[in-house]
């Protein structure tokens, strides 16, 4: 006999995963609370008929209605054989017309043969046509005393609110992929089948829910493993992988390796792996680190769980926000990319890229190499009005005399130790490897005093929220990496700071825009413009060449 059958569940007491059903369900039936009409729902496999059954039993057993039925009287035993004369099952998928339906309710007038109660099951109600769902509203609100109807379904949405109304609705919830390796490792030990829990994890996961699913698998891979369930085995068998590649990957992202991102992706085009199943798999595991970062006792146990908040060890919480944000846009851009490998190449890389910090870890001689662009046309604020062409169609922003970029803001291609000697602060902090609060602490901090090793740095009281231990400690960190382990820094707060990164990158961008605008304003063609047309200039719409809104 299949496993799914012959491990199907017999009481209450053994069915898993559906706690608050049962509950519900064993308190009114101990409190004699019964419900003429029940409608269960859930996806396949999760355990609706095996409810019905159990439901049948608890109102048919002949020691009386109870939740914990006998199993050993002769209504309970023809239950499980599905031999019991008044549990009657109709499969409504292939029985949708107002005949068959007629039919059932003419028959439940009668009274049951030998059970106490006829129980109608009808599965895949919603199957049903609209004319049997309105032949059977007046039995369904009102049925005769000895009629008890268990409806089940996969898609409660297609079952008119006129029945969902008459109904006592549970839903049922799929099954979590450590309870179910949990239940294949207590059904192999009773069978006497050898198992790794590696190989019962890949078939909870296969299974995506359903008990019957994992039980089918299970029996699939005792025939193809020889009578014995290996995890090398079952991913022959499944077609995919354990998860310790995706552990790789993030392996590789924490060492800016781009070399060893791309060799696992090529590894799992080779093996076959459906990239938009490994970025499903990536977000969940990125999901389970977020877990292990804010609340360890969240994670769910397991196999992996220790390797989960090793992995927590490696990022912080905004790259792992970050990474988990790119999976998921990775998958749904996934159908557009040229080919799969290389949507999976380009969301790694993405990860990469934006990692906080990889950018000036990881050399970039072309962006080094490449000389600066050279305008093709003077600026707009020209020296003698004779040399203003004839107009072209009117562009709403013209172009701006180029500036210079703020010293605030250098490209750095190559990381030195720099010595601790006339710090110039905000070339310092466009410098570090900082990314999310710990770089706002730092963009929002000036150099108060500087003497040998010791460095004070001041933050106005405005700011005074992110003097946060943990963004200190990432600020600090990055200084001694640059500068040495001896480097004291201290930190203080005082007046409105007005010479942190920030507000020298601001006064900067004022300054170009001011300038923009008034080269703008002088311009001889656009003050032709305005003069003849009576228009005037927006401020707003003009930006300095370079910059983006």
């Amino acid at each position: 006999m299949a496993l799914a059958r012959k491990w199907r569940p017999r009481g209450f007491a053994d069915l898993k995963g559906q706690e608050h059903v049962v509950r519900a369900l064993s308190n009114a039936l101990t409190q004699g609370r019964l419900h003429h009409a029940y409608l269960l729902t859930g996806t396949r496999g999760v355990g609706k008929t095996t409810l019905a059954r159990i439901l049948a039993k608890c109102l048919n057993c002949e020691t009386g209605v109870t939740s914990t039925p006998c199993g050993t009287c002769s209504a309970c035993t023809q239950i499980d054989a599905g031999r019991f004369v008044d549990l009657l099952e109709l499969d409504a998928a292939s029985n949708t017309g107002v005949d068959n339906m007629r039919e059932v309710l003419d028959n439940a007038q009668y009274a049951p043969t030998v059970g106490r109660y006829k129980v109608y099951i009808i599965d895949e109600v919603h199957m049903l046509s609209k004319p049997a769902f309105n032949s059977m509203l007046k039995t369904l609100e009102e049925p005769p005393a000895h009629v008890k109807f268990i409806l089940a379904t996969t898609d409660p949405q297609k079952i008119p609110v006129t029945v969902l109304s008459r109904c006592l609705q549970f839903n049922l919830k799929p099954m979590p992929p450590a309870l179910v390796a949990q239940h294949l490792g207590e059904v192999l030990e009773q069978e006497n089948v050898a198992a790794e829990p590696a190989a019962l994890n890949l078939l909870a996961r296969a299974a995506a829910g359903s008990m019957r699913d994992a039980l089918s698998l299970t029996d699939q891979a005792i025939a193809y493993g020889g009578g014995r369930v290996e995890a090398e085995a079952v991913e022959a068998m499944l077609g995919t992988v354990r998860r310790d590649y995706l552990f790789d990957l993030l392996d590789a992202l924490a060492a800016c390796d781009a070399d060893a991102l791309m060799a696992q992706a090529r590894a799992l085009a080779e093996r076959g792996i459906a990239f938009d199943a490994a970025l499903q798999d990536l977000g969940s595991l990125l999901a389970q680190i977020a877990l292990a970062l804010h609340a360890p006792d969240a994670v769910e146990a397991g196999m992996e769980s220790e390797r989960v908040r090793a992995a927590a060890t490696q990022v912080d919480a905004e790259t792992v926000q970050l990474y988990y944000q790119i999976a998921l846009n990775g998958r749904r851009d996934l159908p557009f990319a040229p080919d799969e490998l290389s949507g999976f190449a380009m969301t790694l890389l993405r990860m990469l890229a934006f990692t906080p910090g990889a950018a000036e870890g990881t050399p970039r001689p072309a962006a080094a190499a490449r000389p600066a662009p050279t305008p093709r046309s003077e600026p707009v604020a020209r020296a003698t009005p004779a040399a203003v062409a004839p107009p072209a169609p009117v562009a709403s922003h013209a172009p701006v005399a180029p500036q210079a970029p703020p010293p605030a803001t250098p490209v750095m291609t190559v990381r030195e130790p720099a010595p601790v000697a006339a710090w110039d602060w905000p070339e310092i902090v466009a410098r570090l490897r900082l990314g999310g609060m710990a770089r706002m602490l730092a963009d929002h901090c000036e150099l108060a005093a500087q003497a040998g090793d010791a460095v004070t740095l001041r933050v106005g009281a405005a700011h005074k929220h992110l003097l946060d231990a943990a963004y200190r400690e990432k600020l600090v960190a990055a200084l001694r990496e640059r500068f040495g382990a001896s480097l004291d820094v201290r930190f203080e707060i005082g007046d409105a700071a007005e010479q942190t990164p920030q507000q020298v990158r601001t006064r900067a961008r004022e300054a170009r825009q001011a300038e923009a605008v008034a080269a703008i304003e002088a311009d001889p063609f656009v003050r032709e413009l305005v003069e003849r047309f009576d228009g005037r200039i927006d401020p707003n719409t003009i930006q300095p060449l370079g910059e983006h809104p």
